[in-house]
């Protein structure tokens, strides 16, 4: 494994490459909390991961018993301040869009509790795996407060959203999996290793193809039909010009696994 040129000095968050996959583990006890350190870490851990060509694919998981149980509400603004608000908000939509942006496809192992922010961290990112002892949770509702409703939509019905939004009711892997809203649930001991497996899979792929395909998925999700596959289209017709592309076609007609470079 190896560190990233940029990542030495990183407190509350730990990366390691390995194949093509960087693994990036929330590690701050006891219960994985966002803070500010924590926003100004995975912004620019998912900005360095975005342009790292050794890079192809990430899984995001926590340390410990817990994904990430939310805010740390010792890091909450003080109301009467003017701008604390504005900015401290700002803040937590970066360290969630820097996952939604990154060109490399973000596979979420969630090991344990997903609880407020935790939970939408896991769901913005490409695709979900569940240990089967974790669950997600939005208790917003019963601390004063209201968010998340967007993220959760994405992924939940709109029954179940409301739901999950109005109860505050802690779901479980299982529960997720039978929802739909993650793609498997597993053994909490096995749930790394299948979540760096399919990680690899896919860094094994074309990256300009998968990262084309990110990009559709990000640009096409509230475009009307016929906008978004003509998108699509303009991916593909680029692509086709690629070197990847070429060579993908040749080892399919000479029946051996390509090369991929990225170019």
């Amino acid at each position: 494994m190896s560190a990233l040129p940029g990542l030495e000095d990183l407190s509350v968050l730990r990366v390691e490459v390995a194949e093509g996959v960087a693994t990036v583990t929330i590690d701050r006890p006891p219960v994985n909390a966002q803070n500010g350190v924590f926003r100004d870490e995975i912004t620019r851990v998912f900005d360095v991961l975005h342009e790292s060509e050794e890079v192809r694919a990430i899984v995001l998981t926590g340390a410990g018993k817990t994904f990430s149980a939310g805010a740390d509400l010792r890091d909450r603004p003080d109301a009467a301040k003017r701008g604390a608000f504005p900015r401290h908000s700002r803040g937590v939509r970066a360290g969630f869009d820097c996952v939604m942006e990154c060109g490399k496809p973000v596979i979420a192992a969630v090991n344990g509790a997903a609880i407020g922010a935790g939970c939408v961290l896991a769901l913005v990112c490409d695709i979900i795996l569940v240990a089967e002892d974790a669950f997600m949770s939005m208790t917003e509702v019963e601390v004063g407060l209201a968010g998340g409703v967007q993220h959760v939509l994405r992924h939940f019905g709109q029954s179940d959203a409301r739901m999950f939004l109005y109860t505050a009711r802690r779901l479980s892997g299982v529960e997720l999996h039978r929802m739909r809203v993650a793609s498997g649930c597993y053994p909490k001991a096995e749930l790394l290793a299948v979540a760096q497996a399919m990680a690899k899979d896919i860094a094994g792929k074309a990256p300009l193809a998968v990262a084309a395909m990110k990009r559709a998925f990000t640009l096409c999700e509230y475009m009307p039909l016929h906008e978004g596959y003509r998108f699509e289209q303009t991916q593909t017709a680029a692509l086709a010009k690629t070197e990847d592309t070429k060579e993908a076609l040749a080892a399919f007609a000479e029946k051996r696994k390509p090369v991929f470079r990225g170019r």
